[in-house]
């Protein structure tokens, strides 16, 4: 229901209890676009030109999950851009318009994502190989995010709030469910191409590189940190299959 734009039951309503158990298949949301989103630029690349396949595809994941992450990037860019302290950061980030740090940040997390994954789907890899690399992309990257959850403080007041609603309670199954969702398109990816488990190095600096600089302004996270991070952690995955593919 929050985490993508696909319809929900009517009759499902919300709940704090649905909301904490809902965190560990967080991951598993990478799986349904990563994997769709690589099915459409699949199926595009048979009409159109890589360049417009690649685009189709990211246009996709977006209207997937109505920008949900991206949106949390622009926040997170405008928020620590052009806050001083931790109540002005919050405030910049609460607000609904987009400013320069934002706007500046989509266009180069846009553009990195284009030329990345065109360079990927230009590498020789088999079709199951590449859809691998897209859901273990998705996947692991909501998984470095949920896992701040686990770790940190919502630093949040209005904790009811349902705009970006958060879980703030878990158990061991939650974590026990996000990591399983997140880390098993990425030991199938390893049995095609065993050195691609080393993104996880990558991964896991970023992840508390992140948490350790949102600790340190805010004293802990916001529903815009997770997408923030989310998006960021997709990015190093990709980067990080490039370099491992080029000098592995």
């Amino acid at each position: 229901m929050f985490y993508t734009r696909i319809p929900c039951g009517k009759n499902l309503a919300f709940s704090n209890e649905y909301m904490n158990k809902s965190s560990r298949y967080f991951p598993l949301i990478g799986w349904i676009v990563g994997g769709f989103s690589y099915v459409l630029l699949y199926c595009s690349l048979f009409v159109f030109s890589t360049e417009i396949a690649v685009i189709i595809s990211m246009i996709a994941g977006i209207l997937l999950t109505g920008a949900f992450h991206e949106d949390g990037f622009a926040d997170v860019c405008d928020g620590f851009g052009g806050g001083w302290n931790k109540q002005k950061i919050l405030e910049i980030m609460k607000d609904s318009r987009i400013g320069a740090y934002g706007v500046i940040g989509l266009v180069l997390l846009m553009l990195m994502k284009f030329f990345l994954l065109e360079n990927i789907i230009s590498v020789e890899l088999s079709f199951i190989e590449v859809l691998l690399i897209f859901v273990s992309a998705h996947s692991i990257s909501r998984l470095a995010a949920i896992s701040i959850v686990f770790t940190d403080n919502y630093v949040r007041e209005d904790k009811e709030s349902k705009s970006k609603p958060i879980a703030q309670n878990f158990t061991w199954k939650e974590v026990f469910g996000s990591f399983f969702f997140g880390l098993l398109p990425l030991i199938f990816l390893s049995l095609y191409q065993f050195q691609f488990v080393i993104v996880l190095i990558p991964i896991i600096i970023v992840r508390f590189l992140m948490a350790a600089y949102f600790k340190k302004w805010i004293s802990g996270y916001t529903g815009d940190c997770l997408g923030a991070t989310q998006q960021l952690c997709e990015i190093v995955f990709y980067l990080s299959v490039i370099a491992i593919w080029k000098f592995i």
